[in-house]
């Protein structure tokens, strides 16, 4: 069903994405017709934006849409749920590895969101063996998926959990870029020190990302 929609001064029809305009601050509507997406945060049952910018109102599977606002620049460059991302890890811990998102696809975002992949959603197997530290690093370069917006300050929820996803540049303790010789092992040219990582299958497309 489609509905009409005020937008920059022109109205027109949509059906799963919607932009209008909105200030830092403003209420944009009741968390009854909404789920809260990145730039906005919640009080006392209503979503308010969390900077100036484009409202997204999205369908995203969900029952209800999913509200967002991004600054102008950003409005074509939003994570999206399945897409495919390259991030920077951050930091670890034994629950999760936090990152930085650079690129959707191949477009480099201006501006970093952050994620998280948790232990869970680093493969599909014998995820109860899994160790986050033989995993990750920090200063990894990881491609994953987006399969949820998370919380309210930008933090995007990540998958490694097909075989395309997960490390794909790592560097070793002496600081040379180390080759994948297995799916869960990379090792140093230099002295040829093993060491455990999630390791990507490449796929052409994104070799140079």
């Amino acid at each position: 069903e489609k509905t009409l929609f005020l937008a920059v001064g022109l109205l027109f029809l949509a059906d799963e994405l919607t932009i209008l305009t909105t200030l830092f601050c403003e209420r944009l509507c009741s968390t009854e017709d909404c789920i809260p997406g990145t730039g906005t945060y919640l009080r006392h049952g209503y979503i308010f934006a969390s900077l100036a910018g484009y409202v997204l109102r999205k369908n995203q599977g969900e029952e209800l849409l999913v509200i967002s606002v991004v600054r102008e620049t950003e409005t074509q460059l939003l994570p999206d749920v399945g897409a495919i991302v390259t991030c920077k890890v951050t930091s670890i811990n034994p629950r999760f590895a936090k990152v930085h998102i650079l690129y959707v696809g191949s477009t480099p975002l201006k501006d970093r969101f952050r994620g998280t992949i948790r232990r869970e959603d680093v493969r599909a197997t014998e995820k109860d063996k899994l160790e986050t530290y033989k995993s990750f690093r920090p200063g990894d370069i990881v491609l994953a998926k987006v399969i949820s917006l998370g919380d309210v300050q930008s933090n995007y929820l990540l998958t490694t959990a097909e075989n395309e996803l997960g490390v794909v540049v790592a560097h070793s303790e002496a600081g040379a870029q180390m080759v994948p010789i297995s799916w869960c092992e990379m090792q140093c040219p230099c002295t040829h020190a093993k060491e455990f990582r999630k390791v990507a299958r490449v796929q052409p497309e994104y070799l140079q990302a």
